[in-house]
């Protein structure tokens, strides 16, 4: 028997994972937004002192990495797992990053949910005793995924309101067994169930993930009985504007009221009215950033007690997309309390 599960879909940790250190890395426009004094590190361009923007991202990547075990004075060989994952064909960002960390790895692909797949995985790691410290990382870059899922930037091409930027920047965070040093605690995660609204528009992520956003939160509060105002912010890894006023309306209708303490971290990440970045952000760095670099700190200041963190994910690739296919969306959702 599952003694860990509750209901269809969570699971509860009775010895919860300490998350007891974050290291962030923001490109040069997510450094000028609201969240821009926060972040460990921001990059001067998009190059990062390397050759291409793909070295760039697993530079990020990689840095984020090193600099979070050199915060907590850990090396390599007392770091037990990485669970990291991006948004580039093959994972190359985190699997070329870890060729130079003698860690074992996991890489992971849920798209922009990426980053709550790492947290829920190695918290159920930590939480089953096999391993005491785990690295969740993840990273996206503007110039990679625009190439590799939209357009070559050259071509300047206009994009629609509904559209996301792809951010660019790169979160991790350290998992450890409780006892080893203070911090928040992961206690309960929900996995998603694959949803597809059969809706086919790749400039509108938001759309096609609001209806997994919604029936992952939703599931979560059923399945442990809580109301939503349990937690003082439920917040989406990337829905942006459009994607969360459609997710808050959804649970309306279930008799679900988020309406006062629902954000995204796509829309903390930039003034949507300055930056130019139409309806948000997006990415698996996405999160992974605003999570590390302000979300934490909100936590062990004392101003956030319980976070409900939901990373949303579209599950669509160049190929599927070229072939007419629709956008299949998951989301999970993580809860962190201080």
């Amino acid at each position: 028997m599952a003694e860990h599960k509750r209901g269809r879909q969570t699971v509860v940790f009775r010895n919860p994972p300490v998350i007891t250190h974050t290291f962030s890395i923001a490109g040069p426009k997510e450094g000028r937004g609201p969240l821009g004094g926060k972040f460990h590190r921001v990059l001067p361009d998009l190059y990062y002192g390397e050759k291409s923007w793909e070295k760039a991202e697993i530079k990020m990547l990689r840095d984020s990495i090193q600099e979070l075990l050199a915060s907590a004075n850990l090396s390599p060989g007392q770091t037990d797992l990485v669970l990291a994952g991006d948004l580039l064909n093959q994972n190359i960002a985190a699997s070329f990053a870890l060729r130079e960390l003698p860690i074992p790895f996991v890489g992971l692909f849920n798209a922009c949910a990426t980053f709550a797949d790492a947290l829920l995985l190695g918290a159920m790691l930590v939480d089953g005793g096999y391993v005491d410290t785990v690295v969740a990382a993840a990273s996206s870059h503007y110039a990679t995924a625009e190439r590799q899922y939209r357009y070559p930037l050259e071509l300047g091409v206009q994009r629609r309101p509904t559209a996301q930027r792809t951010v660019t920047g790169s979160g991790a965070v350290l998992l450890q067994t409780g006892g080893k040093a203070p911090g928040p605690k992961i206690t309960a995660a929900t996995l998603g169930i694959v949803q597809d609204m059969g809706l086919k528009d790749v400039n509108d992520m938001g759309s096609a993930m609001a209806p997994a956003a919604a029936a992952t939160i939703e599931a979560h509060l059923s399945d442990l009985g809580r109301k939503p105002d349990y937690y003082d912010l439920i917040v989406s890894g990337d829905l942006a504007s459009v994607g969360l006023a459609i997710t808050k309306e959804l649970l309306q209708q279930k008799q679900i009221s988020v309406q006062n303490n629902m954000s995204c971290c796509g829309i903390m990440i930039y003034d949507l009215a300055r930056d130019g970045v139409e309806a948000g952000g997006s990415g698996a760095g996405c999160s992974a950033t605003v999570f590390a670099a302000h979300l934490y700190r909100e936590l062990v200041a004392g101003n956030l007690h319980k976070l409900l963190f939901v990373g949303t994910g579209s599950l669509h690739s160049p190929t599927t997309y070229q072939q007419g296919e629709s956008i299949p969306t998951i989301a999970h959702a993580v809860a962190v309390e201080a």
